[in-house]
């Protein structure tokens, strides 16, 4: 046996594979780690939901246009990943993408501090909206990009430990913050602008790391236009989007839980949901990272139950009364924050490791976008469900995450399959 390296060691010792992996993969791994590590504590420091959403009514902005930030976030980073991916196909080096998407989003955290040092108002919060789209469509680069490279620089059966890793850490930092903000130390728009100052460096910084990656040249592909056939060709790639579009109630119910027991001051409640969100990360996320590692279609299967169960929980809470407890919505939501990052991890991990080498940009962009819609439809039955209050809608998403718990048990399992 061979004298390991200290990256082979230490990356090794993250996923506990029993097999050698060479110190190029183990070197790339790392830096996986710690690129994807630094991107994670940015999003939690600059999370539309909390952040962005507090600032811009602090600076003055219409409630109509602080309104935009979280659409703005989630469908621009999905929706153009159709377009973007025949030009990350066409590079023979893709890391340049992911690493050229964060100095983006890096550059557009810095444009959101200078508008709130200098604006107020509704100018100040319309600026907020273009850098965020800004952000939003550079991370869609990223986003395009990474489980192509991901795919060729780790092994199939390590690439779940990665970036389950690389959400765990992290996560700690974002706890911090969460408490901070909870105990109304970061109430004021000063230490937020910091906040999402440090954000930028970071992403400057995660950009950095990751263009020292040791990719291996890919074969260009000139494509023009938007590439349907893994639509048209692939059963299992249509059942995998059906599977993710009923899974992503997982993102959109966490605000119906601030509105339980007769909802929470703004800041307050939010500061519980990123608490919830980032201790679930923490407790779960290598473990799901681990588990997809052997099966990422029971990490699908398994995370739909977890988000029935617990959005269903939540309705039997509210309608009981319990939710009056100030510690019982946060709870729930705990549980079902794990649901969401377990579907996060399985998505991605099934993705990677069921689409053909070759064409896995074009994959993971048509997902993405498919996604980007069905986000925006399920969204829009939230929203109507929610007219009946919260209860109705966290009811809703319990039916439909259990149906893609049951529906994802369909899918064929690509761990044990060849690398295609």
């Amino acid at each position: 046996m061979t004298e390991q390296s200290a990256e082979q060691a230490v990356y090794a010792g993250l996923t506990e594979t029993g097999d050698e992996a060479s110190p190029a993969e183990a070197r790339n791994a790392l830096r996986h780690v710690t690129s994807l590590g630094m991107t994670k504590v940015a999003d939690g420091l600059i999370d539309p939901k909390l952040v962005l959403s507090w600032l811009s009514g602090a600076l003055g902005a219409p409630a109509a246009v602080t309104g935009l930030l979280v659409p703005i976030r989630e469908a621009g980073a999905l929706l153009p990943q159709m377009l973007l991916a025949p030009v990350v196909m066409s590079m023979k080096r893709r890391k340049w993408v992911w690493a050229a998407g964060a100095l983006w989003q890096g550059i557009a955290a810095g444009a959101m501090v200078l508008a709130g040092l200098t604006l107020s108002g509704a100018v100040a919060g319309v600026a907020l909206c273009l850098a965020l789209a800004v952000l939003a469509v550079a991370r869609s680069a990223a986003s395009v990009s990474f489980k192509d490279i991901l795919g060729r620089t780790v092994a199939k059966t390590r690439r779940g430990s990665v970036t389950g890793t690389a959400s765990s850490v992290p996560s700690a930092a974002v706890v911090v913050f969460a408490l901070l903000l909870m105990s109304g130390l970061l109430q004021d728009k000063g230490p937020l602008l910091a906040a999402i100052g440090l954000a930028a460096v970071l992403w400057i910084g995660a950009a950095l790391v990751f263009s020292t990656l040791e990719e291996p040249e890919a074969e260009p592909q000139a494509r023009l236009g938007i590439d349907l056939t893994p639509w048209r060709e692939d059963p299992q790639f249509r059942l995998f989007v059906t599977v993710r579009g009923l899974l992503t109630v997982t993102a959109l119910a966490p605000p119906y839980f601030v509105l339980l027991g007769g909802g929470a001051e703004a800041l307050q409640g939010l500061g519980a949901l990123v608490l919830a969100s980032s201790a679930a990360s923490f407790v779960s996320a290598y473990v799901w990272g681990r588990l997809a590692d052997r099966s990422s279609r029971t990490v699908l299967s398994l995370s739909g139950v977890f988000g029935a169960v617990f959005a269903g929980l939540a309705v039997v809470a509210e309608a009981l009364g319990w939710t009056e407890a100030g510690w019982v919505a946060p709870a729930i939501l705990f549980g079902f924050m794990m649901s969401y990052h377990g579907v996060r991890q399985g998505r991605s991990t099934y993705l990677v490791d069921m689409a053909p080498t070759e064409t896995r940009a074009s994959y993971t962009a048509l997902a993405n976008t498919l996604i980007g819609v069905l986000l925006l439809v399920t969204g829009a039955f939230g929203g109507a469900l929610a007219l009946a209050g919260p209860m109705a809608a966290l009811a809703g998403f319990a039916v439909l995450s259990a149906a893609g718990a049951v529906l994802a048990l369909r899918l064929r399992e690509v761990e044990v399959s060849e690398e295609r």
